[in-house]
């Protein structure tokens, strides 16, 4: 049995995480970590509408809870928050799961010292088909990168997204970058604008209550390529952060990713 205790437990994503452990036999909900001003009662299952949660924990001082737990997954969607939440759970010798994204690389040092102490894993998106997206983008730059062909990324998502260009786009041109020696990335051509030479193009487009899309292209003359992951719900996200957490518990510390989760 993995213990769970989920930081962000009432926004989108706490909601699905909690949702889809509550139906795995091998993951207890142990507790749930919210921002203060967001917390209608300290039970988890008053506060969120769960029966079956009732008694379980709700406050915002995660250093409450880490001792019911093996595992933190971390959403919270608060970088200053995540990092804080990141470095008591290292501190406690606990595994720790980060989905929330946006952070800056001074904030990624500051995980990267915490995974010193125990196991971290933090991956952009946990979505499980997005994560093999990301193996295939590798694969297929590395076949066409001195091919002539041009990259090129679209991301889709919800009108209430913080963050521009998404986590996971940031992870596919990170991927481009490297292994095509992609040197210059461009957010918007306007204009009289000729692509250059070893240029990337990542564009973020925001409206409705889009899940997440994103689209790799690869444009050669004659012929193009694209690579593209939907999400129609955000319980791919969800599921994938519960395999995750099942995964990490246990494990030497260390920087993890999903690629760890599927074993590629």
């Amino acid at each position: 049995m993995t213990r769970v205790v989920v930081c962000g437990a009432l926004g989108r994503m706490g909601r699905r995480i909690i949702e889809i452990a509550l139906q795995d036999p091998e993951v207890e909900i142990a507790g749930g970590v919210e921002h203060p001003d967001c917390i209608p009662s300290l039970d988890l299952g008053e506060a969120s509408g769960k029966e079956e949660l009732k008694g379980v924990p709700l406050t915002s001082r995660l250093e409450e809870l880490l001792p019911l737990c093996d595992v933190v997954v971390e959403f919270s969607g608060n970088t200053t928050a995540a990092v804080g939440h990141t470095k008591l759970t290292a501190l406690d010798g606990k595994g720790v799961v980060i989905g929330t994204t946006g952070f800056t690389e001074s904030e990624l040092k500051e995980i990267e010292e915490a995974s010193e102490r125990a196991p971290v894993l933090l991956s952009p998106n946990m979505s499980l088909g997005v994560n093999l997206l990301f193996k295939l983008v590798e694969i297929t730059a590395k076949v066409l990168r001195d091919k002539n062909f041009d990259m090129e990324i679209v991301e889709i998502h919800h009108r209430f997204k913080k963050d521009a260009p998404s986590g996971t786009a940031v992870k596919l041109a990170n991927i481009l970058r490297e292994t095509a020696q992609l040197e210059r990335m461009v957010h918007c051509r306007e204009g009289e604008a000729p692509r250059k030479d070893k240029e990337l193009g990542v564009f973020a487009l925001r409206g409705g209550d889009v899940v997440g899309d994103h689209t790799v292209f690869f444009l050669g003359f004659g012929e193009r390529l694209e690579l593209t992951h939907r999400a129609s719900s955000r319980d791919t996200f969800a599921k994938g952060a519960v395999e995750a957490a099942k995964w990490i518990k246990g494990k030497p510390k260390g920087m993890y990713s999903m690629f760890d989760v599927l074993g590629i």
